[in-house]
């Protein structure tokens, strides 16, 4: 850095760091405690390290500053750090929990079996550590793998500093590609934002042009139409109009429309994107995901065409015999559905809250059952294979379970050389389903079998990319069930019936309750108000009046993460009056967690099985072995501290998230700053999350906004004109021009 003319003289202060007080893995600022030469206190350096920790030595060079609150400190221009050469610096390092597997009792150990020379013994004579009382092979073996890890994650983390990154996603870099990382990063450094979940281009591109890539250069501007085009997926959409995509990518990058024609047309030649019409739109697809809607296309339309795997079965019979099983009488439209599903061989169900579709589909399976017909089930998220298991008294497993899931490369066993073994597959939640994975689900039915989707169409669509329940539904290519009657019992829930109201665009009643009420809304006209009324609520008034475990059972539900009343503040503050004085805790990725806390899973971990959106609460955090333990629905799941970016806090989380989820309280804000996300069908997906009680917290104003806001965004997706064309030789699953009218709103 050059320095200033008029800026202090530079000071060189050198010594042995005793505290890490606080260190940003992102940007690497830190504020060191350090036993430094020549002063008889301990003094406070600030400055920016890539990775930093006690008993290390290090060399500032800056000047002596006043802070009004913390006193003089040393804020350093330039900050080197080494391993540390004593011996008390040494167990100081070791005691830091840098090395997986030994805490301050191991460290005091072996600084007293090997002195200075630990480092030596670990690296060069690892057999030596079992002379250490307590360590034995298996110890052993983890101290030496985590200090080769820690050294290789070190480089990573240097290297990444000294191009302007941040260094918090060091662990998963050297996860991803080993010792080759700073190698592959030299090479091509737009894969990491293709590789490593996390880091985006702009990272990637921050890389290339320290390492002197030019703005022009093709590998930056193909990179950066993938790019544009994983954004537009993550936002739901399989592909983009050319329209669009090339406007968008010149802003992105900064280069002339021509040169992204370029770049376009080697990336169709090379087959990474693929171009074809929806609608009379051109639009551009990533490869995969246009295969993945066709393939979903032909899939649905060939088990369609199939035989019914059972023999005929007398519906006239069949539906007296089970109201008799059952106790329950069956309205018109539930008799009419059940006909229809012993007659087809794929069938959509769909509806809201209190319409009887678990009646239906538990006829269905009873009948079928009697009849020796081979069930499975399934839904995208644990919770919801559980509750229909519940529901259904038959098991059911998640989809990613029933499929196998390979935790080596994230694919699945069953598929179509290994089919499931069954004779009717159901699958619940389906608007939950993406285009991939239900991609993946059709591989796996075997052509023999029958396929009941249930679901309800007016949720949000899927996080990932497309809207595949919504597609099939509208292509009119399977026959579909849509119920509307809201039976008697379930009427009296004033959620079910707001919820309703919510989707017929009318505002549901935001009147004074009766107490005992399950839906109430409470005012706030700012959000300041609203945040105090949340925490209140969460705290104090929903266990004090309903009983309900605050952290357990009440779930604050936002319609984004960002603002001071969106999940990640609201994350804080519920933390902060939750689980206040916790004893032991990590900060790692920008969040705090201790035991107690409740967690979520943000990606699909197949080794653990742990899946995107899954929530846990916090149960350890060992700083001497470095990690932090959580439960899944009892089940125990263990994170090395820099793997922690796959948790975040979870005592309110975004609507988009809970779906599939059913939480026994829901407290959700409506707010005019969630304006870009007040939408009919977030505040309907909120509002049926809730089970036993659903308060919302706001403004009138801005849940009328919501209320009205039907059109949503557009989601460029094919797949329903696939299937409205499939049944002619002409149409795109045939040779000619596609159909259709372009996309649907959400």
């Amino acid at each position: 850095m050059s320095e200033n003319p008029a800026s202090p003289p530079q000071e060189v202060l050198a010594g042995l760091v005793e505290r890490v007080t606080f260190h940003n893995e992102e940007n690497g600022f830190c504020v060191l405690r350090t036993k430094a030469r020549g002063h008889r206190d301990l003094v406070t350096v600030i400055g920016h390290a890539a990775t930093i920790s006690a008993g290390e030595w290090i060399t500032a060079s800056g000047e002596w500053v006043n802070d009004r609150t913390h006193g003089q400190q040393f804020r350093a221009r330039f900050l080197r750090t080494s391993t540390p050469t004593s011996a008390a610096g040494i167990e100081k390092y070791l005691a830091s929990g840098m090395i997986r597997g030994i805490g301050p009792a191991y460290a005091k150990k072996l600084v007293r079996a090997f002195g200075e020379a630990v480092f030596d013994v670990i690296e060069a004579n690892p057999d030596r550590l079992r002379e250490v009382e307590g360590i034995g092979p298996v110890r052993a073996g983890r101290i030496v793998a985590a200090w080769a890890e820690q050294k290789a994650v070190r480089e990573i983390m240097v290297f990444l500093h000294a191009h302007g990154v941040g260094t918090s996603r060091a662990v998963r870099i050297f996860k991803t590609y080993g010792a080759n990382a700073i190698q592959v990063m030299t090479e091509n450094p737009y894969r990491l934002a293709r590789d490593i979940r996390g880091i985006g281009f702009k990272t990637a591109d921050t890389i290339a042009q320290r390492l002197g890539l030019e703005k022009t250069a093709m590998v930056r501007v193909r990179a950066g139409i993938s790019h544009a085009l994983t954004e537009a997926m993550d936002a739901g959409h399989c592909g983009l109009p050319r329209a669009e995509l090339v406007p968008l990518a010149e802003k992105l990058l900064e280069v002339p429309a021509e040169l992204v024609g370029t770049a376009l047309e080697l990336e169709l030649q090379d087959g990474t994107v693929v171009a074809d019409r929806v609608g009379e739109a051109d639009c551009v697809f990533l490869a995969g995901l246009h295969r993945a809607e066709r393939a979903v296309a032909e899939r649905l339309l060939g088990l369609a065409r199939g035989r019914l795997p059972w023999d005929r079965i007398d519906a006239d019979k069949a539906i007296p015999w089970i109201e008799a099983q059952t106790g329950l009488a069956l309205a018109e439209s539930q008799q009419a559905a059940v006909r229809l599903a012993l007659a087809s061989k794929v069938l959509v169900v769909t509806g809201g809250p209190g319409v009887g579709k678990t009646t239906i589909v538990n006829s269905i399976l009873r009948i079928l059952a009697a009849k020796g017909v081979e069930l499975l089930l399934c839904a995208p998220t644990g919770r919801a294979a559980k509750r229909m298991s519940e529901a259904t008294g038959l098991e059911a497993k998640t989809i990613h379970r029933l499929l196998e899931v390979d935790p080596a490369n994230g694919g699945f066993r069953r598929d179509a050389e290994t089919p499931l073994e069954c004779e009717m597959l159901v699958v619940d939640e389906t608007s939950m389903v993406d285009v991939p994975l239900m991609n993946a689900l059709l591989k796996a039915v075997p052509d023999e079998a029958a396929l009941l989707l249930v679901g309800d169409v007016d949720q949000l669509p899927s996080v990932g990319p497309g809207q595949a329940l919504a597609d099939v539904i509208e292509s009119g290519a399977v026959p579909v069930v849509r119920l509307t009657e809201v039976f008697r019992q379930a009427a009296e829930s004033r959620i079910i019936t707001s919820a309703h109201r919510i989707n017929r665009g009318q505002m549901p009643e935001t009147d004074r309750a009766d107490p005992g009420s399950d839906f109430h809304f409470i005012p706030a006209e700012d959000p300041e108000t609203a945040v105090e009324r949340i925490v209140e609520l969460v705290r104090t008034r929903i266990p004090r009046r309903f009983g309900f475990d605050p952290i357990r059972e009440v779930q604050v539900l936002c319609p984004m993460n960002r603002g001071g009343v969106g999940a990640r503040s609201l994350n804080l503050e519920l933390q902060a009056a939750l689980n206040p004085a916790p004893g032991t805790k990590v900060e790692r990725f920008g969040w705090t967690f201790a035991p107690g806390d409740k967690v979520m899973q943000v990606d699909n971990d197949y080794e653990r099985e742990v899946y995107n959106g899954d929530i846990g609460f916090v149960t350890a955090v060992d700083p001497e072995a470095g990690e932090l333990t959580t439960s899944f629905d009892g089940r125990p799941v263990t994170y090395p501290f820099g793997e922690l970016d796959s948790l975040v806090l979870a005592y309110a989380t975004t609507i988009h998230k809970s779906q599939g989820s059913e939480y026994s309280a829901v407290v959700i804000p409506v707010l005019t700053q969630h304006y870009p996300m007040l939408q009919r069908n977030l505040i309907y997906t909120g509002v049926t999350r809730g089970k036993r009680l659903v308060v919302l917290v706001g403004q009138r104003k801005a849940l009328s906004i919501a209320v009205r806001g039907v059109t949503g965004r557009r989601r460029w997706s094919k797949l329903r004109e696939w299937l409205a064309a499939g049944g002619d030789p002409t149409g795109p699953l045939g040779a000619g021009r596609p159909r259709g009218r372009g996309p649907r709103p959400e």
